[in-house]
């Protein structure tokens, strides 16, 4: 798909779908830098498994205060950038009459200004690469769920940051997409505070909530990453494209 080469950004690489797309990007022959807040060395051991001779840099830092330093401590290294995943993410759970200003502020510094940080610092090193932009937002972008207003409202604002900034890069030949995923079999749910007999029960509820009868896997979302960075996707540029086995469509009565 044209990736050989290429010089790829991952936030949020230390696991789930992050740490998918990495791999994936290791595997076309990119060059992939991985940034997380976690210690990665499982992803970039896996990344070396699918393609030993895969150049590899990581970044051990907050997207949210970091940004700068991820984007030039890649160019000092490779001299260019090609690519910009922006797959770190965050979530907390609570209705409007519990849910504080913290959390509210967490969510969003990550979701959103973390996500507009990065594409400032990338964006004039994509112009000279005519580079790409793929985001990873969520099925919360596109439905509304009760317990889930700052997430859902977190989503929303980078699928339209998606679509005016590949408004913006248009005339600049650098397109920006966004992959919107379901239920995806993660951490993610975890770290929201489930247990483990509340993720086991909430993704057996999946079945009944996405059209295909199931939860979704990180490569399957991978994969569609992959291909809207690469030059398969030349004429997309502001989509928001659900992964998420007709969750969105669904009308539950």
């Amino acid at each position: 798909m044209s990736l050989a080469g290429k010089v790829v950004i991952v936030t949020g690489a230390s696991s789930g779908i992050g740490a998918a797309a990495a791999k994936a990007f290791a595997q076309q022959g990119a060059k992939v830098v991985l940034t997380g807040r976690n210690e990665a060395k499982y992803t970039e051991a896996a990344c070396k498994a699918v393609n030993s001779k895969a150049e590899l840099l990581l970044i051990i830092g907050d997207v949210t205060t970091d940004a700068e330093k991820i984007i030039k401590t890649t160019i000092d290294k490779f001299g260019q950038l090609d690519v910009l995943v922006n797959n770190a993410g965050f979530g907390e759970r609570g209705s409007i009459l519990d849910i504080d200003v913290d959390q509210f502020d967490r969510v969003m510094n990550t979701n959103v200004r973390a996500v507009f940080l990065l594409t400032k610092y990338a964006a004039p090193h994509l112009v000279k690469t005519q580079g790409n932009i793929v985001n990873v937002s969520s099925v919360a972008g596109l439905r509304s769920y009760a317990g889930f207003s700052v997430y859902c409202t977190s989503k929303a604002a980078l699928d339209q940051f998606t679509r005016c900034i590949a408004l913006d890069l248009a005339p600049k030949n650098v397109r920006v997409n966004a992959v919107n995923p379901g239920v995806i079999v993660t951490e993610f749910h975890k770290r929201l505070g489930l247990s483990d007999e509340e993720e086991t029960k909430f993704l057996k509820h999946s079945k009944s909530t996405h059209a295909l009868g199931r939860a979704g896997e990180p490569n399957e979302v991978a994969d569609v990453i992959i291909f809207l960075a690469s030059d398969s996707s030349s004429f997309i540029t502001g989509a928001t494209l659900p992964i998420d086995g007709g969750r969105n469509i669904m009308c539950p009565r």
